[in-house]
């Protein structure tokens, strides 16, 4: 099957303008995530990247770095929209698209082939990652949420690997939590990872669809497909080694120097 990543790169951010130029100990946002992209695509037969751009200093960007570049409309909603706006502007039919967000440096090539092959093989609309959670983990989760309730979102699945539900709540509840620490060293909660491979008509039918109930509530995209009937394969995969969100804002790209020194990446 035919897979395109796509990298959305907006400039206008309003937390942290032309973010995708900023660099991270040297080099471009946009760069570093389209090299994760590429590397990628390297690992899944009949596979291609593209950086989708609104604007022309990132696509110039892009153009001097040797990395394949589109430019997208300007009035597009979300990386979801521009993922689409990618596929249409280069008048391609892929089978499955991925949306790799570009402002997620660390995530893990082996992470985009998995979930890009899951949907390529699969029966299901959309695949996406979850990572199962160690105890002391999913500590640290509970402790980060007293201060901010909706970091982090957690899914459950069932036996077949389908999603059943995303929240940011943390799921699910546990009446016998003592004991299951005692008999696993994984807890049974999955954090999700918000990277998205999307069969081409999946990622159309999304596109049309209005905002949903639940979506809304829960500030969380995945809930309207759930709830209008799509389907969802949850890929179990390991914890990224850099294990941090987008890097939205300054202090972000701060955080994002220190990890890469630390571990003598920069």
């Amino acid at each position: 099957m035919r897979v395109l990543i796509v990298v959305p790169a907006r400039y206008g951010s309003t937390r942290f303008p032309g973010k995708p130029l900023q660099l991270i100990a040297g080099r471009s946002m946009v760069s570093r995530v389209a090299d994760v992209a590429r590397d990628a695509a390297r690992q899944m037969n009949g596979a291609d990247y593209v950086v989708a751009t609104d604007d022309e200093r990132i696509l110039t960007h892009c153009e001097q770095e040797g990395l394949k570049a589109v430019l997208t409309p300007e009035n597009v909603a979300t990386g979801t929209d521009r993922a689409l706006a990618a596929v249409q502007a280069l008048n391609v039919r892929p089978d499955v698209v991925i949306n790799l967000q570009g402002d997620a440096p660390f995530t893990p090539a082996a992470m985009v082939a998995a979930i890009g092959k899951a949907a390529a093989e699969g029966d299901e609309d959309v695949a996406t990652p979850v990572v199962q959670l160690s105890w002391e983990a999913l500590d640290d989760m509970r402790e980060h949420k007293k201060l901010a309730p909706f970091s982090g979102t957690t899914c459950i699945r069932a036996k077949n690997g389908r999603a059943l539900w995303f929240s940011k709540n943390i799921l699910p509840a546990m009446r016998k939590e003592d004991k299951l620490r005692q008999s696993d060293a994984l807890s049974p909660v999955l954090r999700h990872i918000g990277l998205y491979a999307y069969r081409l008509e999946a990622l159309e039918q999304f596109a049309r669809l209005p905002e949903a109930h639940y979506e809304a509530l829960e500030g969380l995209e995945q809930l309207r497909m759930l709830e209008n009937g799509m389907t969802i394969r949850a890929v179990l995969v390991d914890e990224p080694e850099i294990s941090i969100g987008g890097v939205d804002t300054p202090e972000d790209l701060a955080l994002a120097e220190r990890l890469l020194k630390a571990r003598g990446l920069a």
